[in-house]
């Protein structure tokens, strides 16, 4: 007797899985997207080993062959930076971004540098028809040859043909579109989501192969699918665009071969994806005249300096109520710095709405940046200009005091080789030599800031 077929019902927006119909997606809120989709019965489901592939004996850590794992370089030096310095044979990485992102376009120009040194490649496509990836590669000029592509979807049916053609880097474009015969569950739901990508993972582990996975994005910009994914993968990255348009970010969310919190910058070119290799000088572009409440101060951003601009807007409020907003900034942590500002620096901004935003779509989450948001408060309130050829950073505590920051000296030198002339920094990450064309100011106190910036001002 033939097995009963069974039905699910899924949303059409986010994937999300319900055993009824309903009007509304509890997950994204979305009305009249859940619908009924046939399911195929279902396999035995095989016992699971692990994400990390086959079992291991019992071991002394210090008997772990601790050889540099080899990587293969994707030609483009800001990918390789973000992963860590190339692709490590074995790994999985999960690349995430909004829909026009240029997820599909990065990973494209990678895997065609890497054929032509005779690199074995496979690109496998659940999403777009083999024609529409070949005129892409056409339109951005990229040399196809030695690019092997798949059109498929059943993660078993891939395995099957990955053993048959044994490339060493595997794109799948995406993972919310496959699905394995060990799941009941409509594609694209969270269990299909979360055993496709383990059964991948266990495959690369055991055949030592590099596979990325092409992830979606939410409508709050953040990787879809259980948090499960997250976990299995060796590295995850999310590709963004700044507030200008051209250009995009790469940041690295999680990398067990490399540093956390690294970005890649890109320019979005007729001929695809540009690495910047002055991405200080792409947040730098800055007004004609000077204007009061600009600062630009010096981030640490993985393992190089970043310059930015931090602009601020103190306005009288016409409601009784001020307001308080950072884009880009922590807003807690600007409500921490006016208290801190008027406790110890005597400057009173209850009244006032004051707005922060960082130039270029950047997110600050260090904390090195508090001095240069301060600083530009105060030069928004009083209506002084910081001159242009000035560069703050520091911590501020709660007592007043200026903290050091990690790698000051790295981040006076970047801003000395981008022609700043003057720096107010703290007093602990003075250097002993200095810095040469840089005059530099240092303070432990918000009173002495405070004294200097009112030297600084125009």
């Amino acid at each position: 007797m033939a097995k009963k077929q069974k039905s699910a019902f899924v949303c059409t927006e986010c994937g999300a899985d319900y055993p009824r119909w309903a009007g509304q997606c509890s997950a994204c809120g979305e009305w009249n997207t859940v619908k009924e989709v046939q399911l195929g019965t279902a396999g035995k489901r095989k016992n699971v080993s692990g994400y990390a592939g086959s079992r291991s004996e019992v071991q002394l850590l210090s008997d772990v062959n601790l050889a540099q794992a080899e990587r293969i370089s994707t030609g483009l030096r800001e990918f390789d930076r973000v992963l860590g310095g190339g692709i490590v044979k074995g790994s999985v990485v999960l690349i995430g971004g909004a829909p026009g992102a240029g997820k599909s376009t990065i990973l494209l120009q990678a895997i065609a540098s890497i054929a032509l040194r005779h690199i074995p490649v496979l690109y496998v496509s659940g999403e777009e028809s083999l024609q529409q990836i070949a005129e892409r590669a056409h339109r951005l000029g990229i040399k196809t040859d030695g690019i092997k592509m798949l059109a498929e979807t059943s993660v078993q049916q891939i395995c099957s043909i990955l053993d048959q053609e044994k490339p060493a880097v595997v794109i799948i474009d995406s993972i919310q579109v496959m699905f394995t015969l060990d799941s009941d569950s409509a594609p694209g739901s969270v269990s299909q989501v979360r055993e496709s990508a383990s059964y991948l993972t266990q495959y690369a582990k055991r055949h030592n192969v590099s596979i990325f996975m092409v992830g979606h994005v939410t409508k709050d910009q953040s990787l879809a699918g259980p948090m499960t994914l997250s976990h299995i993968v060796d590295a995850q990255v999310v590709l963004s665009s700044t507030d200008d348009a051209r250009f995009r970010v790469l940041r690295s969310d999680k990398n067990r071969f490399g540093s956390v919190g690294e970005l890649g910058f890109f320019a979005m070119e007729s001929s695809g994806l540009k690495e910047v290799k002055n991405p200080s000088a792409m947040f730098l572009t800055r007004a004609d005249q000077p204007a009061p409440g600009s600062v630009v101060t010096v981030l640490w951003e993985g393992t190089r300096p970043l310059l930015v601009e931090i602009q601020a807007l103190v306005t009288e409020s016409q409601y009784g109520n001020p307001r308080r907003l950072a884009v880009g900034l922590d807003q807690n942590r600007l409500a921490m710095l006016l208290a801190v500002l008027s406790r110890h620096g005597g400057i009173f901004t209850g009244n006032d709405e004051i707005y922060t935003n960082v130039v270029g779509g950047i997110k600050v989450g260090e904390t090195s940046s508090d001095l240069a948001i301060m600083a530009g408060v105060v030069s928004s309130l009083k209506d002084r200009v910081v001159p242009y050829d000035t560069v703050i950073f520091g911590e501020v505590g709660l007592n007043g005091e200026i903290r050091p920051v990690a790698n000051g000296h790295a981040r006076l030198n970047e801003a000395a080789k981008h022609g700043f002339k003057r720096a107010l920094i703290p007093k602990a990450n003075k250097p002993k030599q200095g810095v040469s064309n840089l005059q530099i100011s240092a303070v432990s106190n918000i009173q002495q800031a405070l004294g200097v910036l009112a030297e600084l001002y125009q």
